[in-house]
């Protein structure tokens, strides 16, 4: 009896001792993530914010019951650099859709200057580390759509558009464009081109996401492709669903354009709820906001974590369960740290990678004004 005795207890305490070291463990995890994570350069490359910020009663300095950005929630993510889609309807076309991408621009540059004591305006890479170092957060500009600038950007005058912009030091944009403009693109540009706001075919075979063929080609150029967190592109299970509703909910959007007009901000609440409603209804699956992970795994596995970062659609698509707004952004970081990343690598996915393609892009633009 003393023996078994002596067993048990011997078993017990080396059991206890083993759940003692597991927890330390998790919690050192937990511990190492939040420091990795608010001591880096997080960068998102896209959200639809600036919309937002035209319906009046939108303050970007006030936490909000809506949407997924402002600058409290910002500050609990850790999200310290976030470049603002300029978005209007490709059915706007001419000096309507010049004019109120030209609202946008306006409006994302008065919101910085009204809460400079938190948002720096940036351009460059410099300025980036420059507003971090300083406890800011960089606020950035991206036009979303060749529409805007009041022309034709098929054939010839395309290719002069990327040869203007690799002058200009802008990064050429290759999310949600067709397969063919994407290998164009990608043929003419001599600065790596991102994908600002694309997931992976693999995982979620949407056609605005990007195929491994298509994610390969950039990256042997350097270039980056940032992960969307849509459902509808994280998942393939709801976007087959989805798809299977498409009649219904075409008729839906409609009735939603017609209610709300051109109002993009209400058009996008009105059909987040009704996907809601149909997650509810068991009609659509839930989407987990792990799912962003596997997307940034497969980017990593294959072609390496210099290629891939973060470009939610905040405030433009329906995000999944678990990463509700940009506060939640820490669970990306800790997630990566308990799948065996190093440090560094987080880093580059967090934010550094895309700078190295703005730095480049800089180096490029210098040359060839400096060759006029």
């Amino acid at each position: 009896m003393r023996r078994v005795f002596a067993f048990l207890c011997v078993s017990a305490c080396l059991g206890a001792g083993f759940f003692l070291a597991f927890s330390a463990s998790a919690d050192d995890i937990t511990e190492r993530a939040k420091k990795l994570h608010f001591s880096s350069i997080v960068l998102d490359t896209h959200a639809d914010t600036p919309q937002r910020m035209l319906t009046g009663n939108f303050d970007l300095g006030k936490r909000d019951t809506e949407g997924h950005v402002d600058i409290p929630r910002m500050r609990e993510g850790g999200l310290n650099v976030q470049l603002f889609s300029i978005f209007i309807s490709g059915r706007i076309l001419g000096l309507p859709a010049i004019q109120q991408a030209l609202d946008q621009i306006d409006i994302a540059r008065q919101n910085a200057q009204q809460h400079s004591k938190d948002l720096m305006l940036a351009t460059t890479a410099e300025e980036i580390r420059r507003a971090h170092a300083q406890g800011n957060i960089a606020i950035l500009a991206g036009m979303e759509g060749g529409h805007m600038i009041g022309n034709d950007i098929h054939m010839d005058f395309g290719k002069e558009v990327v040869h203007e912009m690799n002058r200009q030091g802008m990064l050429v944009d290759i999310s949600h464009v067709s397969d063919k403009t994407f290998y164009d693109a990608l043929e003419v540009s001599t600065v790596p081109l991102i994908a600002s706001h694309s997931s992976a075919r693999a995982i979620s075979n949407h056609p605005r996401n990007m195929s491994d063929d298509m994610i390969k080609a950039p990256a042997a150029k350097g270039g980056v492709i940032r992960i969307n967190y849509e459902r509808n592109y994280l998942s393939e299970e709801y976007r087959s669903a989805f798809a299977a509703l498409a009649g219904d909910l075409r008729r839906m959007e409609e009735k939603f354009k017609k209610e709300c007009g051109d109002d993009n901000v209400c058009i996008g609440k009105a059909e987040i709820k009704l996907t809601r409603d149909l997650t509810d209804a068991g009609k659509l699956p839930h989407v987990s906001w792990e799912k962003i992970v596997d997307h940034i795994d497969h980017v990593v596995k294959l072609v390496g974590a210099e290629h891939v970062g973060l470009g939610s659609d905040f405030d433009g698509a329906d995000m999944p369960e678990g990463i509700e707004d940009c506060s939640k952004l820490p669970k990306i970081t800790e997630a990566l740290l308990r799948k065996g990343y190093q440090e560094d690598d987080i880093r580059k996915i967090l934010g550094g990678n895309i700078l190295r393609v703005m730095e480049q892009s800089e180096k490029v633009s210098k040359e060839m004004q400096a060759a006029q």
